[in-house]
């Protein structure tokens, strides 16, 4: 029987595989190394590769600085960059309240959001970009500087492995805090499920945008929540509150899909008209999208 190799690549990023992996450390390789496979084998063949050290040439550039190595394997003008063009602080932040604790399935939200920001890391590293980690629920709970030394990203790793769920969300506490924190051109990746005041979360992101900061969002949700497959009367407990109430599924669906889907309507509309990236993510799919997504915003730094 033959074997496709692609679909084999895209095993080694399905989050339930993943989860049986060792240490985060081999998690994060496991997930880039079978994403750039998968990106050879695209057509974005040689992106990953160009994408560390060159950009697009432009108007205006020598020609002499044409890489007509790149040139001939992707059929496209790339120069290549100077040091301060590759380097690029990244601030991970990931959300670790009660309520990124929930999984219908293998994976929870908080560690898929772990095993993202782990293969993040790990690419950003890659790229020869600072990386930074903050973990927060309704305050923060870890915070690592962007850095690029030898041996911050195995703590960055560690301190990803080592994450437990916490209170609350307070999603926007965290932001307006790195948005005055920051001194230099960067990029802000927030990791959540997104539970909190909408409008509180968008002022947040908002605010580091405002400043200058490149932000690329990930909104995690479980499939139960976005699906409501419930057929049983059952009991609904609040992760962060505690609050329980008894409903029968078949009642409360279509308003409970109604309401989930305007609020994801509202960060899709808010976030496109502000210019930061949006990205919905299911907790079953795999992690190249996600990824893909990350490239294609720091892309846009050149």
């Amino acid at each position: 029987m033959s074997r496709n190799p692609e679909a084999a690549d895209a095993r080694f990023l399905d989050p339930a595989v993943i989860a049986r992996i060792g240490t985060m450390e081999l998690k994060a390789r496991t997930i880039v190394e079978g994403f750039l496979t998968g990106l050879h084998r695209s057509p974005f063949k040689g992106f990953s590769v160009e994408f560390a050290e060159y950009r697009p040439y432009m108007p205006g550039d020598d020609p002499s600085t044409i890489d007509w190595k790149v040139y001939a394997r992707t059929d496209r003008y790339y120069v290549k960059k100077f040091e301060e063009e590759t380097t690029l602080d990244c601030h991970v932040l990931i959300d670790i309240s009660a309520s990124m604790s929930y999984g219908s399935g293998v994976v929870t939200k908080v560690a898929y959001g772990s095993y993202l920001a782990a293969s993040l890391a790990y690419l950003m590293n890659r790229q020869h970009d600072a990386v930074g980690l903050i973990a927060f629920d309704d305050r923060i709970v870890t915070r690592l500087p962007a850095s690029a030394r030898p041996g911050h990203l195995h703590a960055v790793l560690l301190t990803l492995e080592q994450l437990a769920p916490g209170a609350r969300s307070n999603v926007s506490k965290p932001l307006h805090q790195l948005a005055e924190a920051l001194a230099r051109r960067s990029m802000a990746v927030l990791i959540s499920d997104l539970i909190d005041e909408p409008e509180e979360v968008l002022k947040g992101l908002k605010h580091l945008r405002f400043r200058g900061t490149d932000v690329i969002v990930f909104h995690l949700l479980d499939t139960a929540e976005l699906t409501f497959p419930f057929s049983r009367m059952s009991r609904f407990v609040d992760m962060e509150s505690d609050d329980e109430v008894m409903a029968v599924p078949g009642l409360v669906r279509d308003d409970y899909l109604r309401r989930i889907g305007g609020l994801i309507e509202f960060y899709q509309r808010e976030l496109r008209v502000a210019g930061i990236d949006y990205l919905l993510l299911d907790t079953s799919t795999p992690l190249d999208f996600a990824l893909l997504s990350y490239l294609s915003t720091r892309a846009k730094r050149g």
